[in-house]
């Protein structure tokens, strides 16, 4: 087998890349086709964890559920973690490599493609197609060098390319006239199409322009896709961009947006949640009233505790215990809530120690192993069912760790209870995911008799209904022949 492989690229970040990927996968398998989602290089703190036990960016997971898929390493063989605004951790194939800042990562970029490129012919030989997301935008001509994340693996590989741009963001046709602009003779070549997507309005007031950069350019417009809203999709990085006002809502969830929070999406289910508000709070804010404070992971602990600290909210939090509010730490988050942090090798940063908020009494100290398992258990007390997953180099210990939050599967237990069982930590990401498991959590933290809320079905509705607007606003023909798939 030699599979059909079709890159989607994006006129800038956050133009649809991972929405359109996800879509083409869902739309591949609804008509037999074996295919798997694939992203050469990706810049994200949410991640997952895969079936052989690595961890690759939480879009690609995504993808892999819109295809059918079980979630593998090859699908995103390098992650670049950010931990500095010049510096990440460099993941290739599910594992740390090490921290890299800018000009030492350009330098192993040719590592890098021969991990990208043996990842592509492992899935090119399992599958019958493969979509490929680009990141960011193929027109950075500073990263042009050594690229391995957009055009330089599209060449390398020989694949067409589907541009993408955001008309919502205004500047549609600039940016695409622009992108191919930019591009060598060769690059512009391999651009079979646009897609215009986030439109909303009367698709005839569109349409002069869309004739003109079809006659511009000498490339089709292979489908303009309509603004989607209440789409549920794990971010691949970026925090929600809005607060949507809700009716009847009964419970306040407040979450501090840490410089580096990582795996946000752990919140997804609370932000859906109808009787729930769920509230990102940013630097300079004040922290709102509130029943229930998540404090989330984070890719740097010891550096957004003392950013959380600079904010004045370590106060604002301790108040909030005083007063009667419970308090979740997640991985991150549950290092914070302890007595201490310890990184003697230096694994996030400077080597050293802080001293946490002292609201669970355990201390964490970071190693350079990293610790990635998908894992299954049940919520203490109760026994609702929780399913999640573990990224984390922190070890803790304690007297809190005797009053577990999770009994797992594999016989052990995770997290850490205070003794007036206001304050919870655990090491689980997708604490809230499992319905049973969120009830119960929404219940000790006050909402009784919770409105039910199925993320995996809500997810799985997503995806279809992804596939349904391919089908009703792109050239399906254009792309059964992309793919190599009998007529539309």
């Amino acid at each position: 087998m030699s599979a059909r492989v079709v890159m989607v690229q994006g006129c800038t970040s956050d133009a649809g890349k991972s929405t359109v990927v996800a879509a083409l996968c869902r739309w591949l398998r609804r008509r037999g086709v074996a295919v798997a989602p694939f992203k050469p290089q990706n810049m994200a703190l949410n991640s997952a964890v895969t079936v052989d036990g690595g961890e690759i960016g939480r879009a690609q997971a995504v993808q892999a559920q819109a295809a059918g898929v079980a979630p593998h390493t090859d699908f995103n063989p390098v992650l670049l973690k950010p931990n500095s605004d010049t510096g990440a951790q460099v993941i290739v194939h599910g594992r740390a490599v090490g921290n890299m800042d800018a000009v030492g990562y350009h330098a192993y970029k040719r590592v890098a493609m021969d991990a990208v490129l043996a990842s592509h012919a492992r899935l090119a030989a399992r599958y019958a197609a493969v979509v490929v997301e680009g990141a960011g935008s193929p027109a950075e001509i500073n990263l042009r060098d050594r690229d391995i994340a957009n055009m330089g693996y599209a060449e390398a590989v020989d694949c067409p390319v589907i541009l993408v741009a955001d008309i919502d963001r205004g500047g549609v046709f600039a940016h695409l006239v622009g992108t191919l602009a930019l591009l060598s003779e060769s690059e512009r070549a391999r651009v079979v199409g646009f897609v215009v997507n986030r439109f909303r309005g009367d698709i005839g007031l569109l349409q002069p322009g869309l004739d003109w950069l079809e006659r511009e350019t000498g490339k089709p417009v292979l489908g303009v896709l309509p603004y989607l809203h209440g789409l549920v999709l794990e971010a691949e990085d970026a925090l929600p961009r809005s607060r949507e006002a809700k009716e009847g809502t009964r419970l306040r969830v407040a979450v501090p947006a840490l410089p580096r929070i990582s795996n946000h999406t752990d919140l997804d289910a609370l932000r859906l949640h109808p009787e729930v508000e769920c509230l990102f709070v940013g630097p300079g804010e004040s922290f709102p009233a509130c029943d229930l404070v998540v404090l989330p992971g984070s890719k740097s602990t010891r550096a957004d505790l003392a950013w959380l600290r600079a904010q004045g909210w370590d106060k604002a939090i301790l108040r909030h215990v005083r007063y009667g509010g419970k308090v979740i730490g997640i991985c991150g988050g549950m290092q914070m809530l302890g007595r201490a942090v310890h990184d003697p090798e230096g694994i996030e940063g400077a080597a050293g120690s802080d001293a946490g908020l002292g609201l669970l009494d355990l201390e964490t100290t970071l190693a350079p192993t990293k610790q990635l398992r998908n894992v299954r258990g049940r919520l203490l007390p109760g026994g609702a069912t929780v399913t999640g997953y573990e990224i984390h180099c922190g070890v803790s210990t304690g007297r809190g760790m005797t009053m577990p939050v999770v009994q797992l599967d594999d016989g052990r237990s995770d997290g850490a209870r205070s003794g007036d069982g206001r304050v919870l930590g655990t090491y689980l990401h997708g604490l809230f995911d499992a319905p049973d498991a969120l009830a119960a959590l929404l219940g000790d933290a006050g909402l009784d008799r919770a409105a039910p809320l199925d993320l995996v079905a809500l997810r799985e509705a997503t995806f279809d209904r992804l596939a349904d607007t391919v089908d009703a606003h792109m050239d399906t023909a254009m792309l059964a022949s992309l793919f190599g798939l009998p007529p539309c």
